[in-house]
């Protein structure tokens, strides 16, 4: 982060220095206590479970002298080394510092949001993106309205772009996060059911995914899933932005014409411009041609060579947990821990299904569907239908995972369902076999990353 004075902060957060030195400079702002040192930031978040206040003495002992408070908090804070501001929100502050901190930069922001894969996405963009700029990525899950800021304040000097993943349970938050990043290019990757239970329907998720283009002017961009349902809807509609779509389908800006798949990278021929070009990203899974091209448009859009950006996409690295595939001594193993949903355990599916040897799927809940629970894990069974030999589901609702399958006609002595992963583990040493290759996948919640340690142990 550069530097900044208190003066600043006030006038960002439009707060009330009610102590300290307005021309004390600080360079990082942390909401974290364990992270405060002198010259950072100290933002008193009110969490869930915590509030942020009841730290600042923990965060003054490290040796932070800069502070910013609620002004209705009632904690006692007394010391006359220190800078106090105090604003109506400590949350909504931390978002107006970061709005205003990013003005600082005169660069390409890009926003990424999307129902599934907006992650990879992410990496693959800023792979593009990369081969032409120094730029910056939100790390691992910092997509949220804490996430986002922090993320901005890693900006310095130095960077020449950024790629902003904006993540969203209901309506006004990627709003929220837009009126913050403000972005020029905004990515959506698709919309399917994650989050219906806040959202209610595909429509609303469209609807809650579009406030991406909040500020969108004639001078931004705004690039879609052309094959998407709801997404291609876009294509009959008259914008002031600019629109660019994608896909399989030949009607889109650009499309994938065929592509070959082996154990662990795709190479694919994409029509652009009427021209086809062949492109290589070191990763499986069709879905992840959609994110290829995505990062294909982007760069596109800020005039980076294609040769450059085909480069950049050779580099991909995938964040840890997504389509992670570790090679033991004796298994394959596709660790998909992250997150899920009925559209990212289909392709997950998919992908354990072109393996050649025995093949298992270790499965637990996905959340956040809410009444649509029981269709959404019924749609997972019917994946799982010629793609996995053996079905270990863990949890409630994935139960009906395997009921589908078994009304589909999966073998009844290949499916188990345990109440919880640590049932499962118990288990796992009979059911794996030597050469197995699994794939694990549920929503975060879930954790089943603990599967996936005890079956690289």
């Amino acid at each position: 982060m550069e530097s900044l004075t208190v003066n600043e902060l006030v006038i960002a957060t439009q707060g009330k220095l009610v102590l300290g030195n307005e021309n004390y400079i600080i360079d990082d702002i942390v909401i974290d206590s364990r992270k405060a040192n002198e010259k950072n930031v100290f933002v008193a978040i009110i969490g869930e479970n915590l509030d942020g206040h009841n730290f600042m003495q923990s965060a003054y002992e490290k040796g932070c002298k800069t502070f910013i408070k609620n002004e209705k908090s009632n904690i006692e804070f007394n010391h006359s080394d220190v800078n106090v501001i105090e604003v109506k929100d400590t949350e909504i502050a931390l978002g107006d510092i970061a709005r205003y901190y990013k003005e600082k930069f005169e660069i390409p922001f890009i926003g990424i949001t999307g129902s599934v894969g907006k992650t990879t996405t992410r990496d693959m963009v800023y792979a593009a993106v990369s081969s032409k700029f120094n730029s910056l990525k939100n790390e691992g899950n910092l997509n949220n309205q804490l996430g986002v800021p922090l993320t901005l304040f890693e900006l310095n000097k130095l960077h020449e772009c950024a790629v902003i993943e904006m993540g969203m349970s209901g309506f006004n938050e990627i709003e929220y996060l837009a009126n913050i990043v403000n972005p020029k290019i905004g990515v959506i990757s698709n919309i399917g059911l994650s989050h219906i239970e806040r959202l209610g329907s595909q429509e609303g998720i469209l609807k809650a995914k579009m406030e991406i283009t909040t500020n969108f002017d004639s001078s931004c961009t705004l690039i879609v899933n052309g094959d998407d349902k709801f997404l291609s809807t876009l294509k009959n509609k008259e914008h002031i932005y600019t629109l660019k779509t994608f896909g399989f389908d030949k009607d889109n800006d650009i499309y994938c014409e065929e592509f070959t798949m082996v154990e662990d990278n795709i190479t694919f021929t994409c029509v652009i411009d009427d021209k086809k070009e062949e492109v290589f990203i070191p990763t499986v899974g069709e879905h992840n041609i959609y994110n290829a091209m995505a990062a294909i448009l982007v760069g596109m859009t800020l005039e980076i060579p294609l040769e450059n950006i085909k480069e950049g996409l050779k580099n991909y690295k995938a964040t840890k947990m997504r389509l992670d595939i570790v090679k033991g001594n004796e298994i394959t193993i596709i660790n998909d821990t992250y997150n899920a949903s009925p559209d990212s355990m289909n392709a997950a599916l998919k992908i354990l299904g072109r393996y050649n040897e025995r093949k298992v799927a270790i499965l637990g809940d996905m959340f956040e569907m809410g009444e649509h629970a029981e269709y959404g894990h019924r749609l997972v069974g019917k994946s799982a239908v010629g793609n996995t030999d053996l079905l270990i589901t863990i949890g409630d609702d994935s139960k009906f995972i395997g009921d589908e399958a078994k009304i589909l006609g999966f073998n009844l002595e290949n499916i188990y369902h345990f109440a919880t992963k640590e049932e499962a583990i118990k288990k796992l040493d009979e059911l794996i076999q030597k050469n197995d290759v699994v794939l694990v996948k549920a929503s975060r919640g879930m954790k089943l990353e603990k599967i996936v340690e005890y079956l690289n142990r």
